[in-house]
């Protein structure tokens, strides 16, 4: 069978890569440390030795709206053409063309449906910085094929918090029963605390740092009762309006286990958001 060898959760934030690659005088003040952060978490990765990325996030209005916004999608195509154009223009990111594993997505989608998870799928999927940002700072060859799966972080009606958990139970459970002798990693990426557009875009810290302190804790400890009974669609908004890409780091969560606690953990205070990077090691550290 498959090995999860481990299981990533972090924000992401587009600006990294331009922040960490401008000529040195362009550069913000925290991006070395940024930088030393980004490349100690990024070994965490590469100690696992993938052979193959379960890559979750969710597409910022690029090709989904509102006349059609899936709640949870997986891609099946065999490559997929990445960045926007105003990702490009906006945060200097750089294009790229990912293989996808195919026989993964159709075992992963198949095995979804199975256990009443009603993904959609598109043969056509194109990524946007949710997946790139994490390909940036863990896997910057891009030279594994990779399983998008997209969750609805922006569009109400959105599924609930406890759904995300679900849906990553049962994601662990179907790469634990891949008959294959690849090695996956599981990568997702969401917010912590996040405003976008609104007055609490540009303050000191994020926009609730008691959230964000308490949502590292649960997520640290694999406190999923926790999150449950304090975390609501209303109480996100209440720490910023794009707090809900909180689920998808709840969804990498239940892939990880149920009260599992984190092998690492890091964090940095940006100034107007909290940047987080966890990872889980499913069968055992790496030696």
């Amino acid at each position: 069978m498959a090995q999860l060898t481990a299981v990533l959760a972090s924000t992401h934030h587009p600006f990294y890569y331009k922040a960490t690659t401008s000529p040195p005088e362009e550069r913000p003040p925290f991006a070395a440390e940024w930088q030393r952060k980004v490349e100690a978490y990024r070994e965490t990765l590469t100690a696992a030795a993938p052979d193959v990325l379960v890559m979750v996030g969710a597409d910022h209005f690029h090709q989904f709206f509102l006349d059609n916004y899936p709640q949870f999608l997986i891609g099946r195509a065999e490559r997929y053409d990445a960045t926007f154009y105003n990702e490009q223009r906006e945060f200097g990111l750089p294009t790229y063309v990912l293989d996808g594993e195919v026989e993964l997505s159709r075992y992963l989608h198949e095995g979804l449906l199975e256990r009443d998870f009603d993904f959609a799928f598109s043969h056509e999927l194109k990524l946007d910085h949710s997946i790139i940002c994490p390909i940036i700072t863990v896997r910057p060859e891009a030279d594994l094929p990779v399983v998008p799966v997209y969750t609805n972080i922006f569009a109400p009606p959105m599924p609930s918090p406890k759904r995300f958990w679900q849906v990553g139970r049962a994601i662990r459970e179907i790469i634990d029963a891949w008959p294959s002798d690849l090695r996956v990693a599981a990568i997702g990426t969401g917010h912590l605390s996040l405003e976008l557009g609104g007055p609490r875009q540009f303050g000191e810290h994020g926009p609730d740092p008691e959230f964000d302190r308490q949502a590292i804790e649960w997520l640290r400890d694999g406190n999923i009762d926790a999150i449950l009974a304090n975390v609501t669609h209303e109480s996100m908004a209440g720490a910023g309006n794009a707090t809900h890409g909180f689920m998808d780091l709840v969804l990498m969560m239940g892939i990880a286990g149920d009260g599992v606690r984190a092998d690492y953990v890091d964090e940095l205070d940006l100034f107007h958001t909290r940047e987080m990077y966890m990872t889980w090691y499913p069968n055992g550290a790496p030696a």
